[in-house]
């Protein structure tokens, strides 16, 4: 028999030796850090790890964490099926998360509703911190959020607060022709209202164009959106139980997901017909897009152009709507219960606004109560408690703890803003803080780590001067234009829902009544 090459002898054995090569430096990199891990929470259970924890409980997420942190600390780690998560509830650790790792954290993870509702991550907001990512937040900044496009948003938003403000004064002129005297308040569910001013906004500002039946059908499909999003979908935990789709939630996944992306799809063969009617200035954003694009030779992760901006549209409007409507109707539901605060800004709207014409942008300024209103708001009520999960690309030291590789990252907002260490009477409504010396220069804009309902670091939210402006001019609107009161003594009922944002579980019921000149309703 005649020996083997020698070749074919040193292929085994070098690959014998890389293996041993490579787990004895996988293994002495974790060594390294013996002792160092972030502590784990107790009662962790067998192959599920903590997910029993959250699975039968019916209480917010953030709540049942915001406990966990008061037994186990600022930071601790879960095991949820295959799953490891590092929870943060301190402010100078998120800090250095979003600081000295911000680089190391800015991954995305993957879940099952991320992978539907955003074509398989090409929406840039759930998208990996690659090309793709860097490419559509660059375009987002320039075409959506440039001071030429924040003008004409401003416009947009206007008119349709004024039209918002008309619906409500007809509403309140037929509850009177049906009966009711005009000196009686109408009772409005304030929920559904916005829900229609700021899809309208958002509908007009994205695609140019404002047709009932599609922004009615994408508002509901937004909620469901939402809904889906926050439920705990076993197979994002245990993928091999994935295909089992327990209760469900992946086929209505699929199905929401199909009939977003079909409305997106017939807007943008829309407007690939109508584009060449169309000047620089009559452009909306999804005619950016489709021109930036088609002059881009390249898109990150191997996407079309037509699936890049079918997935961007569909999360600025779902992202652009329902945090700004929980959050206004969070501020409104906060202002009703605390009738000082109510009498506070309506005399602030009268002393630098006046009755004779409506509040717009331009006024904003002027309103410092009524934005220290909306500080208090989001501090209290962050439309995301737990910030947008990260994870990690690499190994990185939180707070002298290892973080390995693909280790989830969640930042528990709602815990760090009622630290009482820092915020005194931290569970109690008072706008005025924001106007003491301490509290003045406190900031939304991810600077400042005791407060970040839009995130903080690379991965922060783009668009928070315009949702600012959007919750602000929006409370101003109604407050301005309406004598606005509870229907009855009892308070507003401010029970949290489950879900990825944090939406009342009742709707926001309103008596109102017009308080300006009858023309300006016209």
């Amino acid at each position: 028999m005649e020996n083997p090459p020698p070749l074919l002898i040193l292929v085994p054995v070098f690959a014998a030796a890389f293996l041993l090569f490579a787990f004895i430096h996988k293994t002495s990199r974790r060594n390294k850090y013996v002792g160092r891990k972030v502590p784990e929470a107790g009662f962790a259970w067998p192959i599920i790890g903590h997910f029993h924890l959250f699975a039968a409980n019916k209480r917010p997420t953030h709540h049942i964490l915001s406990d966990m942190a008061d037994k186990y600390g600022p930071i601790f780690r879960l095991r949820l099926g295959a799953r490891e998560v590092v929870v943060v509830s301190d402010s100078q650790i998120a800090k250095e998360c979003f600081t000295l790792n911000d680089a190391a954290l800015a991954g995305r993870p993957e879940s099952i509703s991320a992978e539907h509702f955003s074509s398989n991550y090409a929406a840039f907001a759930l998208a990996p911190a690659g090309p793709l990512w860097r490419e559509v937040r660059k375009v987002v900044v320039l075409e959506l959020l440039s001071t030429r496009r924040l003008d004409a948003l401003r416009r947009v938003r206007q008119s349709v607060m004024k039209t918002l403000a008309q619906d409500i004064h007809r509403s309140w002129l037929e509850a009177g022709r049906k009966g009711q005297s005009c000196e009686v308040a109408v009772v409005l569910d304030m929920s559904e209202w916005y829900w229609k001013f700021f899809i309208g906004t958002m509908f007009q500002v994205l695609f140019g164009k404002l047709h009932e039946e599609e922004w009615s059908f994408a508002a509901a499909a937004v909620e469901r959106f939402f809904s889906l999003m926050g439920a705990t979908v076993v197979g994002d935990y245990l993928p091999w139980l994935r295909w089992m789709d327990i209760r469900g939630y992946e086929k209505a996944i699929k199905k929401t997901a199909k009939d977003m992306d079909n409305l997106m799809e017939g807007l943008l063969q829309a407007h690939k017909r109508e584009r060449a009617g169309k000047s620089k200035d009559e452009e909306d954003f999804m005619d950016a897009l489709i021109s930036h694009f088609d002059c881009s030779k390249e898109i990150g992760n191997g996407f079309d152009a037509d699936t890049v901006i079918r997935s961007t549209c569909l999360t600025l409007l779902g992202a652009g709507s329902d945090t700004t409507v929980t959050t206004l109707t969070w501020a409104l539901s906060l202002v009703l219960n605390n009738e000082d605060v109510l009498k506070k800004i309506r005399d602030e709207l009268d002393m630098h606004v006046g009755k004779e014409r409506l509040v717009n942008d331009s006024d904003i300024n002027n309103l410092t109560y009524l934005q220290a209103v909306v500080k208090e708001t989001l501090r209290l009520y962050p439309a995301g408690p737990l910030l947008v999960p990260h994870e990690a690309q690499h190994d990185c030291t939180i707070n002298n703890y290892c973080v390995f590789k693909g280790t989830r990252l969640l930042i528990n907002a709602s815990k760090i803003h009622r630290d009482p260490s820092y915020w005194a009477d931290p569970d109690i409504f008072k706008p005025e803080r924001f106007l003491t010396d301490q509290h003045r220069e406190i900031d939304v804009r991810g600077k400042h780590f005791e407060l970040l309902p839009f995130g903080s670091g690379r991965r922060i939210c783009p668009a928070i001067s315009f949702a600012l402006e959007s919750v602000q001019l929006g409370l101003a609107n109604i407050i301005q234009g309406f004598d606005v009161r509870r229907p009855s003594s009892d308070l507003i009922d401010m029970s949290e829902a489950l879900g990825l944002s944090v939406t009342k579980v009742t709707p926001l019921q309103v008596l109102i009544t017009p308080r300006l000149p009858f023309h300006l309703y016209l």
